[in-house]
């Protein structure tokens, strides 16, 4: 069921959820309230992807889209439209979108307020253009958990150093979630090893915000320099860490399918494909404690090499043993 609301408020749409939940939408059986800050450009693919992650975790979204009027009024002054989806496509949760006009971009807040699910976690989620600080923001400030995507950033690597400087309890970022099978591969390969790693080096298309988390996180976690290496992409395309009795290499130039080489061991192949939007989005929903990981990796200081030639690109020094 669809409910076209223009020019609405809070309490019309609380009754057009009230209204289609008595004709079978099951409010009960929600556990959070997801929403989405988007333009109208992105809000399809965002809401789409949402939709698919409800399935797994049946949820209120909140589509707030900003229709910002560049400069001029909008007919009609500020204003509030909105699509109430229940049932059909949206299964067992609720969607609705909200298209603000004029001042009222600037109050979502308030909007928004009435409409959480009570008693419900709040999870806040950027497809593009996130706040600096996102916990600073009043739409993030609602939130106990804020999702941020830095591959949607026009510099990538500018986002990273902005979500270090101003990090809070509860943000992550997708482009972080990407590394799970990355992170879980390595951790098995060095279970299968009993020898100290001495240096590393993470390999992909340059600029990679991923890549650069995959580098700190190594850091932080075996305290060994780490080096970034750039090929043609897509992504991360290959992980060297190098011990004293060998080296482990993770190699996925292209396509879904990887490689496990440690030497002394006959090569494995491993499933490593580029995950979608709604997966990633899924696996943040699973958990709505901060991420403490993330929090680790983030202020890892980069540095350039400690010897000349020690390492090509650029370096990510550390000292200590081995964790």
């Amino acid at each position: 069921m669809i409910t076209d609301l223009t020019h609405t408020t809070a309490a019309r749409i609380n009754k057009a959820l009230t209204e289609g939940r008595a004709n079978g939408s099951a409010a009960v059986g929600m556990v959070l309230t997801l929403v989405i800050v988007t333009d109208e450009e992105n809000a399809h693919d965002a809401v789409k992807a949402a939709t698919e992650a409800s399935r797994e975790h049946p949820s209120r979204i909140l589509a707030v889209i900003k229709r910002p009027t560049r400069g001029f009024k909008h007919r009609g002054g500020p204003r509030v439209d909105a699509e109430v989806r229940i049932g059909g496509d949206v299964g067992s949760g609720e969607t609705v979108l909200l298209r603000l006009y004029d001042e009222a971009v600037d109050h979502a807040d308030s909007v928004i307020l009435p409409l959480l699910l009570p008693d419900a976690p709040v999870v806040i989620w950027w497809p593009t253009d996130a706040p600096a600080a996102p916990a600073e923001d009043p739409l993030g400030a609602l939130a106990q958990r804020r999702i941020t995507d830095m591959y949607a950033a026009e510099e990538p690597l500018r986002a990273l150093a902005a979500r270090t400087a101003a990090y809070a309890p509860g943000d992550t970022d997708l482009a972080w979630t990407r590394l799970t099978p990355w992170r879980s591969m390595l951790a098995a390969a060095l279970d299968q090893v009993r020898a100290t790693v001495t240096s590393a080096v993470v390999e992909s298309e340059p600029g990679n915000p991923s890549a650069e988390l995959l580098a700190r996180w190594l850091t932080d976690r075996l305290r060994v320099p780490v080096e970034q290496r750039d090929t043609d992409g897509p992504v991360v395309t290959g992980v060297r860490l190098y011990t004293g009795s060998g080296e482990i290499h993770i190699d996925r130039p292209v396509g879904a399918v990887a490689t496990l080489s440690i030497t002394g061991r006959p090569t494995r192949t491993l499933a490593l494909r580029v995950r979608s939007t709604a997966e990633l989005l899924a696996e943040e929903l699973r958990r709505l404690d901060p991420d403490d990981a993330y929090a680790a990796a983030l202020p890892t200081a980069v540095t350039p090499p400690s010897r000349p030639g020690a390492f090509g690109g650029h370096a990510v020094a550390a000292v200590g043993d081995n964790e």
